[in-house]
């Protein structure tokens, strides 16, 4: 058993780590290295969260789908991840039908980094 799990880690330590890469519904790749991502089980709308707080960006997962928001202030994102209902509150704050283009990514300038 002791050698098995040494073998497993000695495996793990050899592998290369890969960022994750996911397409979102404008068909772009989205390198989610740089965000950090939730799985969701509390909401029946949202399955997944990413955020990247320098640049801004907010990836989501509805129904196995990914969307890209960008432009979207971490309070708005804390204020998601803690509402009792996050579906109701994407849907009436962040989702593109309701906010038009605040947080298009198309219109955006990247966040300068420091």
């Amino acid at each position: 058993m002791v050698r098995a799990l040494a073998i497993l880690l000695a495996q793990l330590m050899g592998t290369p780590i890969v960022s994750e890469t996911v397409e979102t519904g404008e068909r772009r790749l989205v390198d989610l290295e740089t965000f950090e991502c939730r799985d969701i089980t509390r909401s029946t709308v949202l399955q997944r969260v990413c955020y990247d707080r320098a640049q801004q960006d907010l990836v989501v997962a509805i129904n196995g789908r990914y969307d890209r928001y960008c432009g979207v202030p971490a309070e708005t994102v804390e204020r998601l991840l803690g509402v009792p209902s996050m579906g109701r509150f994407f849907n009436q704050t962040i989702r593109r039908e309701v906010a038009g283009n605040r947080y298009d990514c198309r219109t955006r300038q990247p966040v300068q980094r420091s």
